[in-house]
């Protein structure tokens, strides 16, 4: 455990940090779940708005550092494959 009040901050900041990080994570993949869902059964209205929230996610993760850039520009990529076939 940590010994100063500097490091128990920085317990405490990570905290913070680690429960932001998985919130957009998590949305993230559930909005690519609802996406590709949404294709699969033929619905286009519902696939493409579910994919404007998931690009719209997408980035917000790429712009904080969540995921890496690549991984970004993979994700909405693929999505989109499965929206187009």
């Amino acid at each position: 455990m940590a010994n100063s009040k500097s490091a128990l901050k920085r317990v405490r900041q990570t905290a913070t940090r680690t429960a932001q990080n998985k919130s957009l994570t998590s949305r993230m993949k559930t909005l690519r779940r609802k996406t590709l869902e949404a294709a699969a059964s033929g619905d286009k209205e519902v696939a493409k708005k579910s994919y404007s929230e998931f690009t719209s996610t997408v980035d917000k993760c790429e712009k904080n550092n969540i995921i890496h850039p690549n991984k970004a520009a993979n994700l909405k990529s693929k999505t989109q494959k499965h929206l187009s076939a």
